[in-house]
């Protein structure tokens, strides 16, 4: 019987399926959002109510185990300075761009102030300035969407919050040099796991803010780790099963959620280095994925306003429609000159290492 690949054999083949898996989750982050954009109640999604979780938030979660493992292996490969100019330039001129355009163009068009007051309100600069330093999602503007459930143009940005944090922990383990060891990663995902637990233990009604805080942070640890373990962890279906029978088993006691994330962590390295994803028609040279998360909310968020009576099938048709052309335009206009730009400053073309765009 053939041994299955280490992670190690399966970065060694020439292409990976990772850019095509992020896609497949940025699209399904905006197909979650129809029905919460709609209603305003995230439980209306019929995953949420199977799961636990919404279709997005499962979908988060597999962009934080990729992140993970290739924001790990970025440190690895580059160094500290390398490092820290490739995710600066990878996240923060999408999200400058997205944020501007939200508030002077969709913000101004949506709006019903007149154009000269809306522009000359403080709330638009506010709004500038707290959604770039603070990434909240809950911030609003003038006269903008008024009548939805959810007031905020830009309500995905949140997570970047943490993949900022998460990356900050990579800093903190590789400069001590515990990036290279075997354990040293494994031990802190089993710490988040075993926080968890004990969260979960002690508070049947998890608040949400602290399961956030413990689930993001654990599978962005478990991608890390997979990629620390590389030399002898193997890809293989049989514990992706066991952990996903487990997670059945275990629905309604405190291991639920730690078995669950640590099965999506697992699922999404195993599927992007899986060999049937591991081709050219699966790593496409424009990676739209961040862009597809930035915009699909906004875009939303205006077709319901235009379209209030509309069904969360119906307004995900249109959403799409426009939501990849608007990332197409994110990445041949904003994304990819700013990568350009990071290899000219690194002096170098980049080290085989997929930049992940945060979640």
């Amino acid at each position: 019987m053939t041994r299955a690949a280490t992670v190690a054999d399966a970065l060694a083949r020439p292409h990976n399926g990772f850019s095509g898996l992020r896609l497949a989750l940025a699209l399904a982050v905006v197909v979650s959002h129809a029905f919460s954009v709609t209603s305003g109640n995230a439980l209306d999604e019929p995953l949420a109510r199977a799961t636990g979780f919404t279709l997005g938030e499962h979908a988060v979660n597999g962009f934080f185990a990729v992140s993970g493992f290739l924001v790990t292996m970025s440190f690895d490969r580059r160094g500290l300075v390398d490092y820290l100019i490739a995710r600066t330039l990878r996240i923060l001129p999408g999200l400058v761009a997205a944020t501007l355009l939200v508030a002077l163009v969709l913000g101004a068009a949506m709006s019903t102030l007149p154009l000269g007051e809306y522009l000359r309100d403080g709330g638009v600069w506010r709004f500038v300035r707290g959604t770039l330093t603070t990434l909240k999602s809950n911030a609003s503007l003038p006269g903008v969407f008024p009548d939805n459930p959810y007031r905020s143009p830009l309500g995905t940005v949140w997570t970047l919050k943490y993949e900022t944090l998460c990356y900050l922990g990579v800093v903190a383990t590789g400069l001590v040099g515990a990036l290279r060891t075997r354990l040293v990663v494994p031990l802190i995902a089993a710490g988040f796991a075993i926080a968890l637990l004990i969260a979960d233990a002690r508070h049947p009604d998890l608040p949400k803010g602290l399961e956030t805080a413990l689930r993001l942070p654990l599978i962005f640890a478990i991608g890390a780790a997979l990629y620390a373990g590389r030399a002898s962890v193997r890809l293989s279906v049989v514990p992706l099963a066991i952990l996903a029978l487990a997670c059945l088993l275990a629905r309604h006691t405190p291991l639920y959620r730690t078995l669950l994330f640590t099965a999506e962590g697992y699922g999404a390295i195993w599927l992007g280095l899986s060999p049937w994803l591991a081709r050219k028609a699966f790593d496409p040279a424009a990676d739209l994925s961040y862009g597809i998360y930035l915009y699909g909310w906004p875009v939303q968020q205006s077709l319901h306003a235009s379209w209030p009576d509309a069904s969360p099938a119906l307004l995900l048709i249109p959403a799409l429609a426009l939501t990849i052309p608007v990332a197409a335009a994110s990445w041949y206009a904003i994304e990819r000159p700013a990568l350009r730009l990071k290899t000219r400053t690194l002096g170098r073309r980049a080290l085989g290492t997929i930049e992940p765009a945060g979640p």
